[in-house]
């Protein structure tokens, strides 16, 4: 028998403290579970070793569906934020996205601050070498110091640390991101519990000192001040910091770029792992997209307490003197001087497919997985996950029943069946086109969709819930004020006046909405709705306005939800079915999905399959 120095005894073990572990700990934590969290090095909590933002296109539904849960990253953004802004402001209202520059040190220390004083969670800086299982179940996690860590539940979250390295041209240092140690021995104990484990790669861009740029020759980017904090609990919009800037490249660029190819690690066989699709390195963009004679950067500080500035759309991992040759060639960066360089970070990761929709691992009970090691790309996809498989982890230990969100409650239902019923085969980034039901999904009603849910799960606090029902007595109270008619002699002139049609009678001011006047101008004329914040009046505005095409997405999810409630026997022997084509047998039996509306999701399973294996399920189990 194994002897080790020193035995502890948790509830649970969280192994990683990134942007997934720190929601999957506070999540165990909060729900009463004694947690440990442990992390190779107290300084990488919650660091934000790429893009130095939180939100953005579907990221931010993300975030607002998390915080309406119960989560942290919400409130950790809206203390730490440069500025904010809303995306996509000329598109329909169903994909507009918050996005928020983050002061990427202050961003981790609070996140640090909250997880040092949450009760019921201990934070160790070790790493875990090995994940013990007896009978099929987990019973603890070995450190590196030949520690015991004895649990009942384990939630991996190790982000892109596993087996990392760190390439720029021909050079290549095993270590994790900025250099940081990364996780050597727990693959191979993966390995051994029976994942399937493969090698992904993401990268990131140099950072520049802000006293080398000239500033004059981009165009500054500033925040917004209309818009709402990502957090419910939040009670006024963080004041906006610093600007961002725009700029482009241009041909000498790309002539640079296309001229070193063959020193490229992308190109020259050194690099062979697959990259995210839709954040790709500036090399791979120039030679994609050769037509275009210039694309996108944007200079985003990284503090308050730092020069550093990070150049979104400038990842790379060329060497060193090809990226100080093609960063220079950008007007406002000829005298640049570089503080970090960019490069490709290579990691393992597990196929997602070996999970159940509550992120725990088919083969052993009470272990969850969450995050990049999961296959995706992003913090905020990240988090959700570590929320999810945190609760689920807590859930597990008391023996209730888990939270699976389904594709139309959230953004997050719909990350989650994509990664355990299609899987991925490159990093995967949540996108609004991603989503079935995005008018429904919007990230403006959040906590109306998900907050009751988090109350009871036991995440969401006595503070968060005071709150959520105070706002919706506002909002019943907007929707009454909504059918206020107003007589005809004043509206007419009020609505002509804006081109929005001849009045021929009294209307009401959801009557008005429907014509295309908005909330905010029958407010200011009317001297109306008062009382009401202007979040919750542009998501009414929003609902009268969409209200037809909102009925249509809530009548396709009644129909999915028949579908959803044909559960499948976990027994079942898709292998012997007949009817049932060859890859539809194989992809059943490997996922083996819970019900039929899940089923109907698996690529390789037609409408043909679905078709055969209800009239199976019928003859099989409704004679019986």
């Amino acid at each position: 028998m194994q002897e080790y120095i020193l035995k502890a005894r948790y509830d649970a073990v969280v192994i990683g403290a990134g942007h997934a572990g720190c929601e999957a700990a506070l999540a165990l934590a909060r729900t009463g579970r004694n947690t440990a969290l442990m992390t190779i090095n107290l300084d990488n909590i919650a660091f934000m070793a790429c893009n130095p933002s939180i939100g953005g296109t579907a990221k931010g539904h993300l975030v607002r569906e998390l915080d309406a849960l119960g989560g942290e990253m919400g409130v950790n953004i809206d203390k730490t934020m440069l500025q904010i802004k809303m995306l996509n402001r000329g598109k329909g209202v169903a994909v507009q996205s918050l996005r928020a520059q983050a002061d990427k040190n202050l961003y981790h220390r609070e996140m640090k601050k909250t997880l040092e004083n949450t009760p019921n969670l201990t934070i160790i800086q070790s790493e875990a070498v090995d994940i013990l299982e007896s009978n099929g179940k987990v019973t603890g996690v070995v450190t590196n110091y030949n520690c015991l860590l004895e649990c009942d539940a384990v939630v991996v979250a190790t982000g892109v640390y596993l087996n990392s390295d760190i390439v720029a041209g021909d050079y290549k240092q095993f270590a994790g991101p900025s250099g940081f140690l990364n996780a050597t021995k727990l693959t191979d104990a993966l390995i051994r519990l029976g994942f399937k484990v493969r090698r992904f790669k993401t990268g990131t861009p140099a950072r520049l000192d802000k006293r080398t740029i000239d500033y004059s020759k981009f165009t500054v980017q500033h925040g917004e001040d209309d818009v709402y904090p990502f957090s419910y609990l939040t009670p006024n919009l963080p004041e906006n910091k610093e600007p961002c800037y725009l700029g482009y490249t241009n041909k000498k660029t790309h002539e640079i770029i296309l001229k070193n190819l063959d020193r490229s690690p992308l190109y020259n066989g050194m690099i062979t792992t697959t990259g995210p699709r839709y954040c790709p390195s500036i090399e791979t963009k120039v030679v994609r997209f050769e037509d275009k004679e210039r694309h996108q950067i944007f200079l985003e500080p990284e503090g308050l307490d730092t020069n550093e500035v990070y150049v979104q759309g400038m990842s790379s991992s060329m060497p060193i003197d090809v990226q100080e040759e093609m960063y220079r060639s950008i007007e406002g960066f000829e005298n640049v001087k570089f503080m970090r360089y960019a490069y490709a970070i290579e990691y393992d990761c597990i196929d997602s497919l070996d999970l159940y929709p509550t992120l725990e691992y088919k083969k052993i009970k009470g272990l969850f997985t969450a995050g990049q090691i999961n296959g995706t790309s992003g913090y905020e996809e990240a988090a959700v996950q570590g929320l999810v498989a945190g609760l689920n982890a807590s859930m597990y230990l008391q023996g209730k029943p888990p939270l699976i969100l389904g594709r139309n409650q959230g953004y997050t239902g719909v990350l989650i069946d994509d990664l355990v019923t299609k899987g991925t085969n490159e990093p995967y980034c949540m996108m609004t086109s991603r989503a079935e039901y995005r008018l429904i999904l919007r990230q403006d009603n959040t906590d109306s969709r998900l907050t009751p849910i988090g109350r009871e799960f036991g995440l969401v606090s006595d503070e968060r819930w005071e709150n959520y029902l105070i706002r919706r007595k506002t909002e019943q109270m907007i929707r009454d004020e909504l059918k206020t008619v107003v007589p005809y002699k004043d509206a007419k002139p009020f609505v002509e006046e804006r081109c929005q049609g001849e009045v021929l009678s009294p209307l009401s001011y959801a009557d008005m909405i429907r014509r295309g006047i908005k909330i905010k101008d029958i407010k200011e004329r009317f001297n109306a709705f008062s009382y009401a914040p202007y979040d919750l009046l542009d998501t009414a505005e929003t609902d009268v306005r969409y209200e037809g095409y909102i009925k249509k997405e809530l009548e396709a999810i009644e129909r999915a939800e028949k579908l959803k409630n044909k559960e499948l026997p976990q027994d079942i022997n898709y292998l012997s079915i007949d009817g049932l084509r060859l890859e539809a047998r194989q992809k059943l039996d490997e996922i083996r999905p819970l019900n039929l509306d899940q089923a109907q999701r698996i690529s390789g399973v037609s409408p043909a399959d679905i078709a055969v294996l209800m009239v199976w399920l019928k003859t099989k189990y409704e004679r019986s």
